[in-house]
């Protein structure tokens, strides 16, 4: 464990320092936010903070490569370095579209293409774990290996509307991540505890921590497409990773929730993402348009439209990813009546967040009580 965490550190502090220095290329390159009509921040800010996170990516696996704890999945594997080469080809095509703006067809193609490349070194979903285990064949495999990245990448990209909102999500969300993927390798094997799951999600997390004080309230420069792309990218490969380390002789034997879980977490950890995203998709077919076509129907531009502040919206995605993944993880390490209360009580106060802005207005209860003495 203290070497993911040293690695996560090191993914954060790198990402940390280099941050200034992308926000001033990005200037000097006019990688630049306009403020447009469909947008909630109101000053030109710089983009492709996303090249400060795969920096940050890039030293923690060169280090974890060079460890003796993990350099066995380098050396008995190409997928570590599969999964690095394609992180910094869907980072640098963010770059260019965070640049030049390019057509979505152009960046659709790219990231088929990243899905391809990490297909042809192995990181594919060659197998399910339902029911003890369903092998898929080489076309399903590459098909849904394409579609798990695509979707993913895209899904980080459609919620990033927020100052801090993607960041934090994913680092919430990778952080359960990690404890599972951890606690998966320490059941399946008593000695080696190496997870190339366990380190994708460290230091994924650790370049969302370093990117996030850049990027909170009143963002100093935006992780843009080059960012959006590249979580996608390792939270989608960190899945593949894991059902390939899944066990079927263990999941045979285990319950139905257990079967599942390593398809449900993921579906957690990215829940808002994918829920935005399928909401997009669906109503700009349903209106005529490119699936790609830019509107302001989000979700967060519908917390907005019921009167929460920019604050309170990131503050209630974040609220919503920590109950669906603490309450997935739970069952893990608690009885059920237990897992049933917490599930209870987080809805109901993601609820209460979510639909009862003016309770979380701040200065609400400042006017109310000078309402109240006038």
């Amino acid at each position: 464990m203290r070497i993911y965490l040293f690695l996560l550190l090191l993914a954060a502090a790198v990402t940390f320092l280099v941050t200034p220095a992308v926000r001033l290329l990005a200037r000097r390159a006019g990688a630049m936010t306009a403020v447009r009509e469909r947008d909630v921040h109101d000053a030109v800010t710089p983009r492709l903070g996303g090249l400060a996170m795969l920096a940050g990516v890039v030293a923690a696996m060169l280090i974890a490569s060079n460890v003796p704890f993990l350099e066995g999945l380098f050396h008995d594997s190409r997928q570590p370095w599969a999964i690095l080469s394609a992180a910094a080809l869907v980072c640098l095509l963010g770059a260019a579209d965070d640049r030049w703006d390019l057509d979505w067809m152009t960046k659709l193609a790219g990231q088929v293409l990243a899905a391809l490349l990490l297909a042809w070194q192995g990181v594919s979903l060659v197998t399910l774990p339902i029911n003890g285990m369903t092998v898929l064949s080489g076309r399903a495999a590459l098909i849904l290996t394409v579609l798990v990245v695509v979707v993913s990448m895209n899904a980080v990209n459609f919620v990033d509307g927020l100052d801090g909102l993607a960041a934090g999500v994913m680092a919430i969300g990778g952080s359960a991540f990690f404890y599972y993927a951890y606690m998966l390798t320490r059941d399946t094997s008593a000695s080696d505890y190496s997870s190339l799951a366990a380190l994708l999600t460290a230091v994924m997390i650790g370049a969302c921590l370093g990117f996030l004080p850049h990027n909170l309230t009143r963002a100093r420069i935006f992780m843009g497409d080059s960012g959006s792309m590249l979580l996608g990218l390792l939270l989608a490969a960190s899945t593949i990773a894991v059902t390939g380390q899944v066990d079927p002789v263990t999941l045979s034997g285990a319950d139905f929730f257990g079967q599942f879980l390593p398809i449900l977490l993921p579906i957690g950890v990215m829940v808002i993402p994918i829920l935005d995203f399928g909401l997009a998709v669906v109503r700009r077919i349903g209106s005529g348009k490119s699936p790609f076509h830019a509107d302001k129907a989000h979700l967060h531009h519908r917390l907005l439209g019921l009167g929460h502040s920019k604050r309170t919206a990131v503050l209630i995605m974040y609220t919503w990813t920590i109950v669906i993944c603490a309450g997935l993880l739970l069952p893990l390490m608690a009885p059920r009546h237990v897992v049933g209360i917490f599930w209870a009580i987080g809805m109901l106060l993601a609820v209460l967040l979510t639909f009862d802005p003016l309770r979380w207005r701040p200065g609400r209860h400042r006017k109310d009580s000078d309402a109240r003495s006038a």
